[in-house]
């Protein structure tokens, strides 16, 4: 079973999913991320795509109510951002160390814990779902926890050939990119003074990134049919589906060149 559109696998990709610092205003945390950091990370090299997804404050959970899953977002553990970078190639990071190090020292300005996630090479899919030039009117991301009984590999194989077929033909998605995890290891992004606290039972496993034309698809696409029978299917293998409403998603390299100013 296929989407009915093509995909590009990516060779290394990981995302970093932070929380910004309490003792300051959050819009000055986010400013600041978008501004002076990001000129950090833009810089490294190997870069393939450097994207910062701006996670809107109030976020209790887009996914519909589903029997044994939790689809509320838990307060404690809300994240307010997630930078995603894809890498040229998979020796790519080793280039970056340096520029690496700098972002290590810059990430107590804005953050109070960072947890870096990062999946097997090739594993990511990025699907063709919209016209080339047509950019989502919203965003959702979506964190997939799966049930203790069903291993990583049954569910990296579950997203890939299950789960990212069925999104691509309900229609409804302007962008559809898939992400799955490696087991969670505090050593790959071990920054000084900022927190990484991440109990096995709060950790995910996979990432669904949904574009759609506008917030009004979004919300349909959510009250649908469709989403309800994904439900189920998700359900028997995921405890927890957490789809966080996007504020933003701002590029800030693409196709290994630093744009001149981020694209959203």
């Amino acid at each position: 079973m296929t989407t009915g559109a093509a995909y590009r696998r990516k060779p290394l990709t990981s995302s970093i999913l932070l929380w910004v610092r309490s003792d300051h205003p959050r819009q000055t945390s986010m400013d600041y991320w978008k501004g002076p950091h990001s000129g950090i990370i833009s810089a490294t090299p190997g870069l393939e795509e450097y994207r910062q997804i701006h996670l809107a404050e109030r976020n209790p959970g887009l996914w519909p109510d589903t029997r044994g899953v939790e689809t509320e977002i838990p307060a404690d553990r809300r994240i307010d951002g997630v930078a995603e970078v894809a890498f040229r190639s998979i020796l790519a990071p080793l280039r970056g160390r340096a520029q690496t190090r700098l972002a290590f020292q810059d990430e107590i300005n804005v953050f109070r814990r960072t947890l870096l996630y990062a999946g097997p090479p090739y594993s990511a899919r990025w699907y063709d779902v919209a016209e080339p030039g047509r950019r989502p009117g919203a965003r959702a991301l979506v964190y997939l926890r799966r049930r203790p009984d069903v291993s990583g590999r049954a569910f990296r194989r579950f997203v890939t050939a299950e789960l990212a077929p069925a999104l691509g033909a309900t229609g409804a998605l302007r962008e559809l990119r898939t992400q799955t995890f490696l087991p969670w290891n505090e050593r790959l992004w071990d920054t000084p003074n900022v927190a990484h606290d991440n109990p096995a039972d709060r950790r995910f496993h996979a990432s669904v990134s949904l574009g759609f034309d506008d917030v009004a698809a979004r919300a349909a696409f959510f009250a649908s049919r469709d989403v309800e029978r994904l439900s189920g299917t998700i359900g028997s293998r995921g405890s927890a589906i957490h789809a966080y409403d996007v504020a933003a998603a701002l590029t800030y390299v693409s196709g290994g060149v630093i744009l001149p100013h981020y694209r959203e």
